[in-house]
């Protein structure tokens, strides 16, 4: 019997970022290193395993639009019975554990079980995602404060007054479903409806693109353009700063509201 079957494990949830190897943090990558068990999301840069972890163990836990193939509770569940089984469990998770990530949920179910747990922060695709488009959340002059939103849950009549009344950047993580009524009900809580807004999808990664029109356009320019998950929502006034600066963010904007009008 080895040493390990004597011992307690540990479990350490490790943000991986939006999902480019080159965001992952000095942390992240020494945890796979130490790790016997990952369990790991869809959305995390999973080809950096083969390198940084080649013995151990790994679990697709990963969770796709509609479709959750490991329910939450079971990942605990998973968690906690390779650590007392005497593993070093790593949960490697895209963006930052703590932002909808349900990070909270399994720290509390290793703690409840009695296994040391420990979280390294990950890069929030909040926060890089536009970064990669080259818009910036806050902007002196612009924006000032930004708020970020899950896109799972439907907004009631009064979040959707809030979020329209607070100024500066909205950010809406998952929200590629909820865009046709997320748009409409921005507007009709008092948003201006020439709002400059952005989808970025599959940021950081191959592929990435991004949609932009005026919020009251953009669920049309959206579906005109395919656009799918993974991606982030970006409303606010510092979209006209994507990629080279207001000049081209305006006749991005001008262009795209023009195509959704178009018959």
């Amino acid at each position: 019997m080895t040493d390990q079957a004597y011992r307690t494990g540990r479990v350490t949830l490790v943000g991986a970022g939006p999902g480019s190897r080159e965001l992952l943090t000095l942390g992240a990558v020494e945890a796979l290193r130490g790790a016997d068990v990952v369990l790991y999301d869809r959305l995390a840069p999973v080809e950096v395993l083969a390198e940084f972890c080649p013995g151990a163990t790994l679990v697709d836990v990963g969770k796709r639009p509609g479709h959750h193939a490991v329910p939450q509770e079971d990942i605990e569940r998973l968690l906690v019975e390779h650590a007392l089984a005497g593993a070093d469990v790593v949960r490697f998770k895209g963006g930052d554990p703590y932002v909808f990530g349900r990070g909270g949920e399994e720290v509390l179910a290793c703690r409840r079980a009695g296994v040391p747990v420990e979280v390294i922060p990950g890069v929030t695709s909040s926060i890089a995602v536009p970064a990669a488009a080259g818009i910036p959340l806050t902007h002196r002059g612009i924006a000032h404060a930004f708020t970020v939103i899950s896109g799972h849950a439907p907004l009631t009549a009064e979040e959707y007054t809030h979020l329209a009344g607070l100024g500066g950047t909205v950010v809406v993580l998952m929200g590629v479903s909820a865009l046709p009524a997320l748009a409409p009900g921005l507007v009709r809580a008092g948003l201006d409806p020439d709002t400059p807004a952005a989808v970025v999808e599959r940021g950081h990664r191959s592929g990435q693109r991004t949609t932009v029109a005026p919020i009251a356009a953009l669920p049309a320019a959206a579906a005109l353009a395919g656009v799918r998950s993974p991606a982030v929502i970006v409303i606010g006034e510092v979209v006209r700063l994507a990629s080279e600066g207001d000049a081209e963010a305006d006749a991005l904007l001008r262009r795209a509201g023009e195509a959704v009008a178009a018959p």
